[in-house]
């Protein structure tokens, strides 16, 4: 959520990011008006309950033909206070409603506009040129690494198997990626794939995207679409001490999406699937120190895109393409031979405090007074990458040669079909 105080401070800086989002800035005077009214009704009850207080006082010093008037004068304050803390009940809840409704606000340096309306940063590498090449799927196949029609048979459509190298591809890329985490000082996690609701919503997940999202209603909880969502919840309700610097996690986890609304899109190959693995960054740190922490995930994604050695885009998202929760986002897309573009490989997002104020993590300051933290994202390796690989990698024999830090970690420097 966003800071109240900024809100009732600076309006119209909120309204103008809803615009940029493409979203209903009124939302703003319907929050506003829910604050006000909120704060309205904590004054009458508190009020009121001073009032009841004092009467309870005056009812144990009053004289016994007093008594049973101010009783009866109890009663009917009781009642009143009963009411008003009724009201102050649905005035909260009209308050969470509204807060819940406004997506984070957006950086000042993010692009306007929407999904396409994104700025490049850089160009890191150029295209090599490949003569007739083939597409990841047809290679994948050829080389006994990917199986898509058992997987369809096992699962159903936008499945598959990873196999032989095709699983030691993924799980060196991973472990690639978690020994760079390691070495800049993140924590290694493998975390929880099922997360209670108020974790998912915590995060910003049960907005606008909710039926990206599987839920078991049974048991109701959420398979997480990435493992940002139970790091974001590891310290739910809790007080940091960030007083030596950011606390830095990798969660290597499955993630599962429904890929909703993507009928007929990237139906061919693993490109856009419903189960895939990933090694994802996770930050928390003090609200100052996020944007040069923005700047670090950025970082370290393009040396691990450096290892897998594919040519790549950095770009800033424009704020109408961003998640309800993030403030700013760099994406790092890859080229594809086949495709002859760039598609995405990468994501960093600064959160600023916006779901830390929600799910109440907090941090220490100077004074000893607690401050809302801020929490920021980013991917390090995750299995679309594979596509990128085995692309750019091909060579005109139909094999694939692997980049020196990739072939170390799958133990061969090429692959061949089988």
């Amino acid at each position: 959520m966003i800071d109240l105080k900024l809100l009732r401070d600076d309006p119209d800086l909120v309204r103008d990011s809803q615009r940029k989002r493409g979203e209903d800035p009124s939302l703003v005077d319907t929050l506003l008006s829910a604050d006000e009214k909120r704060r309205s009704a904590i004054v009458e009850a508190d009020t009121l309950r001073s009032e009841q207080k004092a009467l309870g006082k005056r009812v144990g010093k009053a004289a016994p033909e007093e008594k049973q008037a101010l009783l009866d004068e109890g009663k009917q304050l009781a009642e009143r206070v009963k009411a008003a803390g009724a009201a102050q009940s649905d005035a909260e809840a009209a308050v969470t409603s509204a807060h819940r409704a406004i997506g984070n606000v957006v950086a000042p340096q993010a692009p306007a506009g929407g999904e396409s309306d994104f700025v490049v940063l850089e160009h890191v590498g150029e295209p090599t040129a490949i003569e007739n090449p083939k597409d990841h799927l047809e290679i994948g196949e050829s080389l006994g690494l990917l199986d898509m029609e058992r997987g369809a048979k096992v699962s159903g459509s936008r499945f598959y198997f990873l196999t032989g190298n095709g699983a030691l591809l993924q799980l060196g890329l991973l472990q690639l990626a978690t020994r760079l985490a390691v070495a800049n000082g993140f924590t290694m996690m493998i975390p929880p794939v099922l997360v209670r609701p108020d974790v998912m919503e915590g995060t910003g997940f049960l907005g606008a995207h909710a039926d990206e999202i599987y839920h078991l209603d049974d048991d109701d909880l959420y398979l997480v679409g990435t493992s940002e969502v139970p790091m974001a919840g590891y310290h739910m309700n809790e007080i940091l001490d960030l007083a030596d610097g950011p606390e830095r996690y990798a969660g290597w986890s499955s993630c599962f999406r429904r890929e909703a609304g993507s009928y007929g899109k990237d139906t061919r190959g693993i490109i856009r699937v419903h189960q895939f693995d990933k090694v994802e960054g996770f930050v928390y740190c003090k609200p100052e120190d996020a944007e040069a922490e923005h700047r670090k995930l950025l970082g370290w994604q393009k040396e691990m895109l450096a290892a897998i050695d594919v040519p790549y885009r950095v770009i800033d998202t424009a704020a109408g393409d961003l998640g309800s929760s993030a403030a700013r986002k760099f994406d790092c897309e890859a080229w594809v031979p086949t495709q002859g573009t760039y598609r995405e490989l990468t994501s960093t997002s600064n959160c600023t405090t916006y779901q830390a104020r929600r799910l109440s993590v907090r941090y220490r300051d100077e004074n000893g007074k607690p401050q809302t933290a801020a929490t920021l994202n980013g991917t390090l390796a995750t299995t679309r990458w594979i596509v990128a690989i085995l692309e750019n990698h091909q060579q005109p024999d139909g094999t694939v040669r692997l980049p020196p830090a990739l072939a170390e970690m799958v133990g061969t420097e090429v692959l061949a079909p089988r």
